[in-house]
């Protein structure tokens, strides 16, 4: 990929990441229930949902999701549905503080919250359809596509881990002052929904 190119889609990568969606909504949640320095995981798991979907678009399967409304439904539900259950867990966590280090303090291991930041981003066809609309433009088809495809796969993981890090840091240094048990609730109420409305936005997407 030249150079200018390149540029081109750096400044593409910093918009696709700041896009809200379920990507900072799982982010902030984890920076609102575990901290900073425990939240990490969830980052590097929604960077590599954003991997398998690249994965995924550079074989070819992206694609065929695309193009079968079986497949393309099959994986579109099961995301809707997986958003949906983060929301109802979310609405029902403890109103714990995340400064709070007491035995009530949710205990999350890394590995979950890296698979739940992997299955946020992994099971969305949203995501496949946009990255098999935005990436071939800034593919050089007379060159080999590996390469070029591992800068797309680095410049993402590069944006997405610094946005990710600021809304989890957002929620994690505004939203961990408060500590009243109604509060704590009420921000798990409103992480609870935001998934769920994620998901309902979701299920009303459609293939253009």
């Amino acid at each position: 990929m030249d150079l200018s190119t390149w540029i081109t889609f750096f400044a593409a990568a910093w918009a696709i990441s700041l896009s809200p969606g379920a990507g900072a909504i799982a982010a902030m949640s984890a920076g609102l229930n575990h901290g900073l320095a425990r939240g990490w995981p969830i980052v590097f798991g929604l960077v590599a949902g954003i991997w398998t979907q690249i994965v995924v678009v550079g074989i070819g399967l992206g694609a065929l999701i695309a193009a079968s409304s079986l497949a393309f439904l099959i994986v579109k539900w099961a995301g809707v549905a997986y958003l949906v259950w983060l929301g109802i867990q979310q609405w029902r966590a403890p109103a714990v503080p995340v400064v709070a280090e007491t035995a009530d303090a949710p205990t999350v291991s890394g590995r979950a919250l890296f698979l739940r930041g992997w299955l946020v981003n992994a099971v969305n066809p949203k995501g496949t359809v946009f990255l098999l609309a935005v990436v071939p433009q800034f593919l050089d088809l007379a060159s080999p596509l590996a390469p070029q495809y591992a800068v797309i796969a680095g410049t993402l993981a590069f944006t997405d881990t610094l946005v990710m890090a600021g809304y989890m840091l957002l929620a994690a240094r505004v939203l961990r002052l408060l500590r009243a048990p109604a509060h704590l609730k009420a921000m798990n109420r409103v992480f609870g929904g935001l998934f769920v409305l994620a998901g309902t936005l979701l299920a009303s997407f459609k293939r253009v």
